[in-house]
């Protein structure tokens, strides 16, 4: 089976898994299907498909990530001690985890073509995520009670499926609504030292961060910088020999070049 074939299938399993969108009418070129196809992987809800279908999604993504090109860490070069700088698309690196922005429900963006990096390491990981995530939700909720969702800064690990790293580390960073604040502050240094404490227990030696509540959580860019880099240099410190190598993961000029001047 060819690409285009694996794309055509799963645009009709996808086209009729939905119900609503069963006829949906989409262009002739490949960019036209591939987009729907991922509209349609981002609104539907925590669920399998049949394993046929399953296995041509993950040759799918597989092939689409291939073509893009996998990064490995060994091509990226050292900032400082055991920290690099990249610029990209996180969903490409090799890492043992990256880290996913994710929202308070941990079920992903169901945006269709949302651009937060949410919705695209939800999409390139394939549908088992979702599925995962809903999967520990609803025991945390058997706990918590059925009102739980995650709180701000406490991560969730899972696996990472049809991405290149080995697992994706969710978590909540603060929103920042109006002035901020030091609690903003003590939320987000938190999300950094929580989440390499997670890779300690795991024993996960690289670790992939985004900018985490900037953006639409309006987190000024300056500030979350200097608050993740100092986190991180601190923690690796007091923790040598643990982590091999912490990676800030940018996407915006104007975010390198601040992490270039902090690092």
């Amino acid at each position: 089976m060819t690409q285009e074939q694996r794309l055509d299938y799963l645009l009709e399993k996808f086209k009729e898994d939905s119900g609503r969108y069963r006829n949906l009418q989409v262009g002739e070129s490949t960019e036209d299907k591939r987009g729907a196809l991922r509209s349609l992987m981002n609104i539907r809800k925590p669920g399998l498909l049949d394993a046929k279908t399953l296995e041509i999604q993950d040759e799918y993504l597989f092939r689409r990530l291939e073509e893009k090109g996998i990064v490995t860490l060994d091509s990226i070069p050292e900032a400082a001690d055991r920290i690099s700088i990249w610029q990209g698309d996180i969903t490409l690196l090799a890492a043992d985890a990256i880290v996913n922005a994710a929202n308070s429900q941990m079920l992903g963006c169901f945006v269709p073509m949302h651009t937060c990096i949410d919705n695209c390491i939800h999409t390139f990981a394939g549908i088992q995520l979702r599925w995962e995530c809903h999967q520990k939700m609803e025991y945390l909720r058997s706990v918590h009670g059925k009102s739980y969702e995650q709180p701000t800064s406490v991560p969730l690990i899972t696996e990472g499926y049809n991405l290149p790293a080995k697992k994706v580390i969710h978590v909540v960073g603060p929103i920042v609504y109006g002035s901020l604040a030091s609690d903003h502050e003590k939320a987000l240094a938190a999300c950094y030292t929580n989440v390499l404490e997670m890779c300690l227990e795991n024993g996960l030696r690289s670790v992939v961060f985004c900018c985490i509540s900037t953006g639409v959580f309006h987190f000024p860019n300056q500030r979350a910088a200097e608050i993740a880099t100092g986190t991180v240099k601190g923690w690796l410190k007091d923790h040598p020999d643990t982590v091999d190598r912490v990676i800030f993961n940018v996407f915006k000029e104007n975010d390198r070049r601040i992490y270039e001047q902090l690092i």
